[in-house]
């Protein structure tokens, strides 16, 4: 005789009033666990670009009132004024030549990295005996800190320093001083310390191309250079825009290292940043200082929003994550 084996019973289904309760929960107990990290950010980021936005708008008054005679102190609401003698004011002309060596140090420096980068990346992925020695020494200049860089240039580009012997020229150039090669020495440096961070990252990238892709270009006769062009260029470029992106942001604000190598008060080499530097640290110009800052912080923010719109960067990876949906 058959017997019959009865279904367990249908759980009831849960009320609305307890699922939203437990969502309701979920997101306390995420809110808490975020908040640590958004109050050390709040006090390490925002604050400081809150306050530095303020202080664009005011300058130190420090002074004897002529109309009353009284010797008075603190800050005092210019308004636009700050950033009206950015351009015509004194530092007008100064300005406007640190704008474009930050200008110009970027658009070079990062053009001669994406090509060094790419060419180690592609030297370090091929598979050859001591590449892990090759690796770690072509990123040893990405592991120096940026001043300890600076000084190190510096004792190079002197002029009874390595540059010079090896040009062997009957008058040495002094390349720490005030001029083009000034100029040139920064990009030099400049490249050396962070075009492994650009082979790097395309390194990254090259290693998640499969081998299949390249043997069937292989079977159908395509060049090393038409592979470079037609295949790992375009796999990589995502992550090179991603790299590319990062060193513009990087040399916009660059000041460690002409400061250090070349030093301030340098027309060649003087940038935004090391103005600023100067204005708040010399002078005791706060608000113009926050006035060079804060152009600075927009001028970087329209840069980044113009490449990623115009190349299409993938920073956050949003792209990657709705093909994977």
């Amino acid at each position: 005789m058959a017997t019959t084996v009865e279904a367990p019973p249908t759980p009831p289904p849960t009320p609305p009033a307890k699922k939203q309760r437990r969502k309701a929960g979920t997101g306390r107990l995420a809110a808490a666990l975020v908040s640590p990290t958004l109050l050390v950010l709040a006090l390490v980021v925002a604050y400081p670009l809150l306050s530095a936005f303020r202080l664009a708008f005011y300058q130190r008054n420090d002074g004897v009132n002529p109309e009353t005679g009284i010797l008075e102190t603190g800050e005092k609401f210019v308004g636009l004024e700050n950033f009206s003698d950015m351009f015509l004011g004194a530092n007008g002309e100064r300005f406007r030549n640190a704008l474009w060596n930050t200008t110009t140090f970027t658009v070079v420096a990062v053009s001669l990295e994406v090509v060094l980068g790419v060419l180690m990346a592609l030297v370090m992925h091929r598979a050859f005996k001591g590449r892990a020695l090759v690796r770690a020494s072509i990123l040893v200049p990405w592991a120096v800190p940026t001043a300890i860089a600076g000084l190190l240039w510096r004792w190079i580009f002197q002029a009874d320093g390595v540059v010079n012997k090896i040009l062997a020229l009957d008058t040495p150039v002094l390349w720490t001083t005030d001029g083009l090669q000034a100029w040139f020495a920064v990009i030099i440096a400049d490249t050396w310390k962070t075009a492994p961070f650009i082979g790097l990252l395309v390194l990254a990238g090259l290693q998640v191309i499969s081998n299949e892709v390249y043997e069937a270009a292989k079977l159908d006769g395509a060049s090393p250079w038409k592979t470079f062009w037609s295949i790992t260029l375009p796999l990589v470029k995502p992550t090179l825009l991603v790299a590319v992106l990062f060193r513009i942001l990087d040399t916009l604000r660059m000041f460690d290292l002409p400061y250090t190598l070349i030093g301030p008060g340098k027309n060649a080499t003087d940038t935004i940043t090391v103005i600023a530097y100067e204005e708040a640290v010399k002078f005791n110009k706060y608000g113009p200082a926050s006035a060079y800052s804060v152009f600075l912080f927009l001028y970087i923010a329209v840069v980044a929003f113009v490449f990623v719109k115009l190349l299409g960067a993938d920073v956050l990876g949003t792209r990657a994550g709705k093909r994977g949906r």
